[in-house]
């Protein structure tokens, strides 16, 4: 049987907490299949790295300083539809569904 071998989904890392991140990295990382292509602190640099890295997945927090989610991942989604933006947060999901 001749196996093809998958291709690596790359991921950008979007979250204001450091060891968030680096938590995420190394649990996404022992999952396999999965290639951090990069992280961002706020909403500004995850729109930068999308530019120059081209992922296929954002991991997205929404609360965070400089840009928050809600603004980057509009901006993204609209000059990168095929961009898939998982949201993640801490925060009450009502206030979260309100913007």
């Amino acid at each position: 049987m001749t196996g093809k071998r998958m291709t690596a989904v790359r991921v950008l890392l979007v979250d204001d907490v450091a060891q968030v991140r680096r938590d995420l990295s190394t649990a996404l990382t022992l999952a396999g299949e999965i290639e951090i292509v990069g992280e961002a602190a706020n909403g500004l640099e995850a729109i930068r790295l999308t530019e120059s890295l081209g992922p296929d997945v954002i991991l997205m927090d929404l609360e965070m300083p400089v840009m928050d989610g809600y603004e980057s991942t509009r901006q993204i989604k609209s000059s990168h539809p095929s961009c898939r933006v998982v949201a993640l947060t801490v925060h009450d999901y009502e206030s979260a569904r309100e913007k």
